[in-house]
């Protein structure tokens, strides 16, 4: 039951992360580390990838394969979080302190960790045999 509503809890994350690429495709594009191109197409394709993700933890569609998709996931986008601390740049009109930018950072390995425990992946599966 807890699994099942971090699962809802992730999914509804990424729904709105993955919208907000789209309607705020500028101010993610200036996350982009500059050495990538095509910086709006990069914030498309991830908002995409986050509703996909969004829609795949709904339906409980392979989570183990999910999950593991998932983190992958955000280990690729971390380059952005850590440019974006870096470079100190604020997403919109939001601005955040340096250490703000670090804390968020520093909060993709948690997320990872909880993705890959609410989709039950490889690395977690036992854990979560014990686990209701």
């Amino acid at each position: 039951m807890i699994r099942r509503a971090v699962q809802i809890l992730l999914a509804a994350f990424f729904l709105i992360a993955g919208i907000l690429h789209f309607r705020l495709d500028d101010a993610f594009a200036r996350i982009v580390p500059p050495m990538l191109p095509f910086p709006i197409a990069i914030v498309w394709i991830t908002g995409l990838t986050e509703l996909v993700f969004a829609a795949a933890l709904i339906a409980r569609w392979r989570l183990p394969l999910t999950g593991l998709l998932l983190s992958a996931y955000l280990l690729a986008v971390l380059p952005a979080n850590i440019y974006m601390a870096i470079a100190q740049i604020s997403l919109g009109d939001t601005a955040l302190s340096p250490a703000a930018l670090w804390v968020r950072v520093a909060l993709q390995f948690p997320l990872i960790a909880l993705v890959l425990w609410c989709a039950g992946a490889p690395p977690l599966r036992k854990a979560q045999d014990t686990d209701g």
